[in-house]
Protein backbone atom coordinates (compact mmCIF):
# COMPACT_ATOMS: atom_id res chain seq x y z
CA UNK A 1 0.00 0.00 0.00
CA UNK A 2 1.37 3.42 -0.96
CA UNK A 3 -0.53 6.65 -0.82
CA UNK A 4 0.34 9.50 -3.16
CA UNK A 5 3.44 11.28 -1.90
CA UNK A 6 3.99 8.79 0.92
CA UNK A 7 6.94 6.57 1.75
CA UNK A 8 6.57 2.94 0.63
CA UNK A 9 6.11 0.62 3.60
CA UNK A 10 7.23 -3.03 3.61
CA UNK A 11 6.54 -5.30 6.58
CA UNK A 12 8.82 -8.19 7.49
CA UNK A 13 6.68 -10.74 9.33
CA UNK A 14 6.98 -14.23 10.78
CA UNK A 15 6.87 -16.20 13.99
CA UNK A 16 8.97 -15.18 16.97
CA UNK A 17 12.51 -16.48 16.56
CA UNK A 18 12.20 -16.92 12.80
CA UNK A 19 14.96 -14.43 11.99
CA UNK A 20 12.96 -11.28 11.26
CA UNK A 21 15.34 -8.95 13.09
CA UNK A 22 18.41 -10.44 11.42
CA UNK A 23 16.76 -10.12 8.00
CA UNK A 24 15.70 -6.52 8.69
CA UNK A 25 19.27 -5.63 9.74
CA UNK A 26 20.73 -7.16 6.57
CA UNK A 27 18.08 -5.62 4.29
CA UNK A 28 18.55 -2.16 5.78
CA UNK A 29 22.32 -2.49 5.39
CA UNK A 30 22.04 -3.56 1.75
CA UNK A 31 19.59 -0.79 0.84
CA UNK A 32 21.82 1.78 2.60
CA UNK A 33 24.84 0.51 0.60
CA UNK A 34 22.79 1.16 -2.53
CA UNK A 35 22.31 4.76 -1.46
CA UNK A 36 18.73 4.73 -0.18
CA UNK A 37 17.41 6.54 2.90
CA UNK A 38 15.83 3.83 5.04
CA UNK A 39 13.68 4.29 8.14
CA UNK A 40 12.54 1.38 10.28
CA UNK A 41 9.88 0.50 12.81
CA UNK A 42 9.85 -2.43 15.24
CA UNK A 43 6.33 -3.36 16.28
CA UNK A 44 6.16 -4.44 19.90
CA UNK A 45 3.16 -6.63 20.64
CA UNK A 46 3.16 -6.05 24.40
CA UNK A 47 1.18 -3.22 25.97
CA UNK A 48 4.15 -1.20 27.21
CA UNK A 49 7.92 -0.96 26.87
CA UNK A 50 10.80 1.14 28.14
CA UNK A 51 13.59 2.47 25.94
CA UNK A 52 14.89 4.80 28.59
CA UNK A 53 17.09 3.72 31.47
CA UNK A 54 15.30 3.68 34.83
CA UNK A 55 16.78 6.30 37.12
CA UNK A 56 18.14 8.52 34.33
CA UNK A 57 16.86 12.09 33.97
CA UNK A 58 14.55 11.54 30.98
CA UNK A 59 13.05 8.44 32.62
CA UNK A 60 12.49 10.50 35.78
CA UNK A 61 10.74 13.21 33.71
CA UNK A 62 8.36 10.58 32.30
CA UNK A 63 7.78 9.06 35.73
CA UNK A 64 6.88 12.54 37.01
CA UNK A 65 4.04 12.61 34.47
CA UNK A 66 5.40 14.27 31.32
CA UNK A 67 3.27 13.29 28.32
CA UNK A 68 6.29 13.50 26.02
CA UNK A 69 10.01 13.50 26.74
CA UNK A 70 12.79 14.26 24.28
CA UNK A 71 16.42 13.32 24.68
CA UNK A 72 18.58 15.54 22.47
CA UNK A 73 22.30 15.22 21.74
CA UNK A 74 24.47 16.69 18.97
CA UNK A 75 23.88 13.73 16.59
CA UNK A 76 20.81 11.95 17.95
CA UNK A 77 17.30 12.78 19.13
CA UNK A 78 14.76 10.47 20.74
CA UNK A 79 11.17 11.31 21.60
CA UNK A 80 9.08 9.22 23.95
CA UNK A 81 5.40 10.13 23.85
CA UNK A 82 2.47 8.61 25.71
CA UNK A 83 -0.45 7.73 23.46
CA UNK A 84 -4.00 6.61 24.16
CA UNK A 85 -3.72 3.91 21.50
CA UNK A 86 -1.23 2.53 19.02
CA UNK A 87 -0.42 5.09 16.33
CA UNK A 88 -1.23 4.19 12.72
CA UNK A 89 1.84 3.18 10.76
CA UNK A 90 1.36 6.15 8.39
CA UNK A 91 1.61 8.52 11.36
CA UNK A 92 4.76 6.80 12.60
CA UNK A 93 6.27 7.05 9.10
CA UNK A 94 5.62 10.81 9.09
CA UNK A 95 7.15 11.20 12.57
CA UNK A 96 10.33 9.47 11.45
CA UNK A 97 10.90 11.99 8.68
CA UNK A 98 12.06 11.77 5.08
CA UNK A 99 13.12 8.39 3.67
CA UNK A 100 12.93 6.40 0.47
CA UNK A 101 11.39 3.40 2.22
CA UNK A 102 10.14 2.28 5.64
CA UNK A 103 11.06 -1.27 6.63
CA UNK A 104 8.80 -2.55 9.40
CA UNK A 105 9.37 -5.57 11.61
CA UNK A 106 5.93 -6.90 12.44
CA UNK A 107 2.41 -5.60 11.71
CA UNK A 108 1.42 -8.90 10.09
CA UNK A 109 -2.26 -7.93 10.39
CA UNK A 110 -1.79 -4.59 8.57
CA UNK A 111 -2.75 -3.97 4.95
CA UNK A 112 0.83 -3.36 3.75
CA UNK A 113 3.07 -5.44 1.52
CA UNK A 114 4.53 -8.29 3.56
CA UNK A 115 7.60 -10.47 3.23
CA UNK A 116 7.47 -13.43 5.58
CA UNK A 117 10.40 -15.28 7.13
CA UNK A 118 9.75 -19.01 7.56
CA UNK A 119 12.71 -20.85 9.06
CA UNK A 120 12.58 -24.65 9.39
CA UNK A 121 13.94 -24.52 12.94
CA UNK A 122 10.75 -22.73 14.08
CA UNK A 123 7.91 -23.57 11.72
CA UNK A 124 7.02 -25.30 8.47
CA UNK A 125 4.44 -22.84 7.15
CA UNK A 126 3.79 -19.09 7.07
CA UNK A 127 1.64 -17.31 9.64
CA UNK A 128 0.10 -15.17 6.88
CA UNK A 129 -2.07 -16.35 4.05
CA UNK A 130 0.33 -16.69 1.07
CA UNK A 131 -2.01 -14.44 -0.96
CA UNK A 132 -1.13 -11.60 1.47
CA UNK A 133 2.60 -11.97 0.84
CA UNK A 134 4.76 -10.32 -1.79
CA UNK A 135 7.75 -12.49 -0.87
CA UNK A 136 8.90 -15.42 1.22
CA UNK A 137 12.32 -15.80 2.85
CA UNK A 138 12.87 -19.42 3.83
CA UNK A 139 15.15 -22.43 4.05
CA UNK A 140 12.25 -24.74 3.15
CA UNK A 141 11.23 -25.85 -0.35
CA UNK A 142 7.93 -23.95 -0.13
CA UNK A 143 6.26 -23.03 -3.42
CA UNK A 144 3.31 -20.91 -2.29
CA UNK A 145 3.11 -18.33 -5.08
CA UNK A 146 5.13 -15.29 -3.99
CA UNK A 147 8.81 -15.07 -4.97
CA UNK A 148 11.04 -17.12 -2.65
CA UNK A 149 14.45 -16.07 -1.33
CA UNK A 150 17.00 -17.96 0.75
CA UNK A 151 17.68 -16.87 4.32
CA UNK A 152 21.06 -15.42 3.30
CA UNK A 153 20.08 -14.12 -0.15
CA UNK A 154 19.69 -10.50 0.95
CA UNK A 155 21.09 -9.11 -2.29
CA UNK A 156 18.33 -10.76 -4.35
CA UNK A 157 15.71 -9.65 -1.81
CA UNK A 158 17.04 -6.08 -1.98
CA UNK A 159 16.89 -6.26 -5.80
CA UNK A 160 13.24 -7.31 -5.48
CA UNK A 161 12.36 -4.52 -3.01
CA UNK A 162 14.28 -1.97 -5.07
CA UNK A 163 12.54 -2.97 -8.30
CA UNK A 164 9.10 -3.00 -6.75
CA UNK A 165 9.24 0.10 -4.51
CA UNK A 166 12.26 2.27 -5.23
CA UNK A 167 12.56 2.70 -9.00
Amino acid sequence: MRRSGSIPIVCIVGKSGSGKTTLVEKLIGELKRRGYRVNSVKHHVHRDFEIDVPGKDSWRHAQAGADAVAIVAPHKTAVIRRTDDELPLETVAELLGPADILIVEGYRWAAYPKIEVVRAAHTREPVCNPRELIGLVTDLPLDLGPPRFGLDDVSALADFVEGRFLR
